[in-house]
């Protein structure tokens, strides 16, 4: 019997390295890769050996016998990612291997004396952490890794939703590295605070800054600065217990919350507010969270989407993972929605095409816990004197208020300004060319300060090997000279010695 990826697929291929008959697809040298929502196991190939379960670092492998109810439809939706992809007729008996392997590429040669590197890390999220591992497990450097935080993990700790504990297991896979006799931690360090960009380029070979994009984007309506009015980021951070984050910094007494955007933050935040408080029991939750929620006069979330459904920007695995956890409704107030389904042929369009569908009456109070999904709503403007009572959207017969007393902003994130470092305004990230910050020679950057707040977690791993490809290209052309007698090292004893500043540092 095959196995089958299931919802949580990071993307990150990690299945795809050790898969003896290459049925895992697309795979990193394909064209399809970083498109699809999952990666995908072929049934008809798949020789039933285990070795993806056991590589895939956030528990997405499953055989196909042991699906689960939720996770069911996964066995179709391997399977069908194939139907039309199958070189070898299936009336004949095909090797298990019927898939074209690519021609073996050696696109990284390092010389035999290449130099021990001493590279500082800033960032312990997904980004940093791909690239600490191709660091240590393919070059001998040694990696001084910082986070500004004092507890590691970056997006994986504070950004995954507490109810995705699967998608939280691949921070263990990171932490090994830890403990990784070429690697020193440093916890609760800030650049730009505790230690400048400067200091950390006068202290070691190459610095690579992977510090994420943290910044909500905006909308620029009036009205956006009343109170009730809060960034997705707030929500996210409040209920993952981010240090940044006061206990008591979301107010749940609306009946009625209305969230602008319809990526996957969007809906781990309108499934946490309509949550059973029980179901988030023993999850990672932030305990104030948890006593807030049990307290939560939150019955209804809109979740709603600027433009049509066939356009909506959550993967068809969140949107399958919604559906079965709470009531999800389809406010059909627009004719363009029907259509829109009727006509579209992909999963999220069969998902969305089998809700219930109704017309919302927005004066009227929430009567039942559940999800509202509304289309073709723009919003125009926060409405409200002293605090936001309601979200004036575009609808299909003219604008529409809807009645609220919270608007959680969900539209992006963009990244922030690091002492020391170029910026670029416009798109929020460290101009660079391939990771190579741009003027700043041994400087680099990987992940979402690099190319944007764009694509999920395992996006990182290819993102991360262009940086350090890049780092080690420099070296051996001699762009990047690296420093002789071990100058990194004692600078980090005395840097450790003068605890940077009076602050304590977290080995």
């Amino acid at each position: 019997m095959a196995f089958a990826i299931t919802q949580t697929c990071c993307n990150d291929a990690s299945c795809v390295a050790v898969c003896p008959v290459n049925c895992i697809h697309p795979t990193p040298d394909e064209p399809d890769f970083g498109t699809t929502d999952m990666l995908h196991i072929d049934p008809a190939a798949c020789i039933d050996c285990g070795a993806c379960a056991d590589a895939c670092p956030v528990d997405a492998v499953f055989p196909v016998e042991s699906l689960t109810a939720p996770l069911k439809a996964y066995a179709d939706l391997n399977a069908a990612y194939y139907a039309d992809r199958d070189p070898a007729p299936r009336d004949r008996d095909p090797a298990p291997n019927f898939h074209t392997w690519a021609p073996p590429v050696f696109d990284r040669v390092l010389p035999s004396d290449f130099p021990e590197l001493d590279v500082a890390v800033v960032g312990t999220g997904p980004a940093g952490m791909y690239a600490v591992q191709d660091l240590l497990l393919h070059t001998s450097a040694r990696v001084t890794l910082l986070d500004r935080l004092r507890t590691p993990g970056g997006l994986v700790r504070y950004g995954v939703a507490p109810d995705h504990p699967s998608t939280k297991k691949i921070g263990e896979a990171f932490r090994r590295f830890h403990d990784h006799h070429r690697l020193r931690l440093r916890l609760g360090v800030e650049v730009g605070a505790d230690v400048s960009a400067a200091e950390l380029a006068e202290r070691h070979d190459a610095v690579i800054y992977a510090v994420g994009a943290c910044a909500p984007r905006r909308l620029g309506l009036p009205g956006e600065d009343l109170p009730g009015s809060i960034p997705a980021t707030d929500v996210v951070a409040w209920y993952n217990g981010h240090p940044d984050a006061p206990a008591d910094g979301i107010d749940l007494s609306a009946e009625r919350a209305v969230v602008v955007g319809n990526g996957n933050v969007a809906l781990d935040v309108a499934r946490i507010l309509t949550a059973d408080p029980e179901d988030l029991n023993g999850t990672s939750i932030a305990p104030a969270a948890l006593d807030a929620l049990r307290s939560s006069r939150v019955r209804e979330v809109v979740v709603l989407g600027r433009r049509g459904p066939e356009a909506a920007a959550c993967t068809a695995p969140e949107l399958r993972a919604l559906a079965h956890r709470t009531e999800l409704v389809l406010d059909d107030h627009d004719p363009r929605i029907a259509a829109a389904l009727d006509a579209a042929t992909d999963e999220k369009a069969r998902l969305l095409r089998g809700l219930p569908r109704e017309g919302v009456d927005w004066t009227a109070p929430p009567a039942t816990r559940r999800i509202v999904l509304r289309f073709h709503s723009a919003p125009r403007a926060f409405l409200g004197d002293g605090a936001v009572r309601g979200l004036r959207v575009s609808g299909g017969a003219g604008e529409v208020d809807i009645g609220t007393g919270r608007v959680i902003t969900a539209v992006g994130y963009r990244g922030t300004a690091l002492p020391g470092l170029p910026f670029d305004e416009t798109g929020g990230t460290v101009p660079n060319e391939g990771g190579r910050v741009l003027d700043r020679p041994g400087t680099y950057v990987v992940g979402w300060i690099k190319r944007g707040p764009s694509g999920g977690i395992g996006s990182n791993r290819a993102c991360a090997r262009e940086t350090v490809d890049a780092l080690l290209d420099d070296v051996v052309r001699g762009r990047l000279v690296p420093r002789r007698g071990g100058r990194a090292a004692a600078a980090l004893r005395r840097l450790r010695g003068k605890a940077l500043r009076g602050k304590a540092l977290a080995d």
